[in-house]
Formats: C-alpha cells, sequence, structure tokens
C-alpha cells in the first residue's frame, strides 16, 4: 500500500496495474478500498512468463479456461476498474467480457473486448526478429530506424554534427 501510494504521489500516476488474478485479489482490494485506482490484468502474464514455462496461450484447456476466468471474477470482485486480458484463447476473452462488471482490454485477446492494446514497437515494425500472431503492423520502421541511427553516429564521429547552426550562440552584449 505504502509503495503505491508513494509511486502516486511521486510520479503523477492515475493507477497501478497489477498482473495475477486469484492470487492478487486481497491486495488489489487493499489498494482500491484505501483510494488507489487499480487496472487488473490477466491471463498471459509478461512479467511472470518465465517462471511459468515462457509466453504461452491461456485458456487452451479446461483447468486453464477455469483459471483465467476465476482470475478475472476474482479482479472484478477486488474492485479493479478494468482488466486486461492477454493472450487467452478468444472465446475465453469473450466470455469474460460478457460476465464481468468492468471494461476488458484485449491484447492477443479477442475483438469482444472492450479496448484492445498493442505495443507500439509491434504495431511499427521496430523489431524485425519476432512478431507475435496477434499483432497487425502498420509500418516497417526498424530500418528507417536504424538507417537514421547509423548517419546520426556517423555525422557525430566525422565531426558533421553539430553544426554552429545547432547550437547556441552568446548575446553581442555578453561577450566582452
Amino acid at each position: 500500500l505504502a509503495s503505491s501510494q508513494r509511486v502516486m504521489a511521486e510520479t503523477g500516476a492515475q493507477g497501478i496495474k497489477l498482473e495475477g488474478g486469484v492470487e492478487m485479489a486481497d491486495t488489489i482490494r487493499q489498494l482500491t478500498e484505501n483510494g488507489i485506482p487499480v487496472l487488473g490484468h490477466i491471463g498471459l502474464l509478461p512479467q511472470k512468463a518465465e517462471s511459468r514455462g515462457g509466453f504461452r496461450i491461456q485458456g487452451k484447456d479446461d483447468e486453464g479456461w477455469k483459471q483465467v476466468f476465476e482470475d478475472a471474477r476474482a479482479v472484478d470482485e477486488a474492485g479493479a476498474f478494468a482488466i486486461v486480458i492477454e493472450g487467452t484463447v478468444e472465446a475465453l476473452a469473450r466470455e469474460i467480457t460478457e460476465a464481468v462488471s468492468v471494461p476488458t482490454i484485449g491484447i492477443g485477446a479477442s475483438p469482444a473486448c472492450d479496448g484492445q492494446i498493442l505495443v507500439t514497437e509491434d504495431t511499427l515494425g521496430l523489431f524485425s526478429d519476432f512478431t507475435p500472431k496477434f499483432v497487425k503492423r502498420y509500418a516497417e520502421l526498424g530500418g528507417v530506424v536504424e538507417n537514421a541511427a547509423k548517419a546520426y553516429a556517423e555525422d557525430v564521429h566525422e565531426r558533421r554534427f553539430p553544426e554552429l547552426v545547432h547550437c547556441f550562440g552568446v548575446p553581442k552584449d555578453k561577450g566582452n
């Protein structure tokens, strides 16, 4: 509670995002009861993915489906203002969206979610090594950014940047 209050006070944050469902419900409840808005995050949990066997789609079997659904209910009942549903099968995300009382935000979930979010770098094509299945690329800027960075580095190395037009001059009355 104290660290969340500090984050809110010192950064101007509008809320706290917490990954997890049933196991985070008490924490979410404590925060919301103390006036801290919480955005829940269920399904595939990026900060915990490596400890849970990697980046795997959630809810593919009966047990997984039930767990993610219970997580959604717990986060909703604990007082979160919205729930991010990440990396789940489409029908599960749709069912959750219909069942909870707060908006859902999908990332690799379902068009039935109330909103959508993607990682900007993915949609802009800044990285070519891997693109998640659920990402739609709207541009291929990786090469453009790479070329611009190389040109900048070369200009600095060759002392073509900065030029005097990029510098601040001394006012004439201060030069003596």
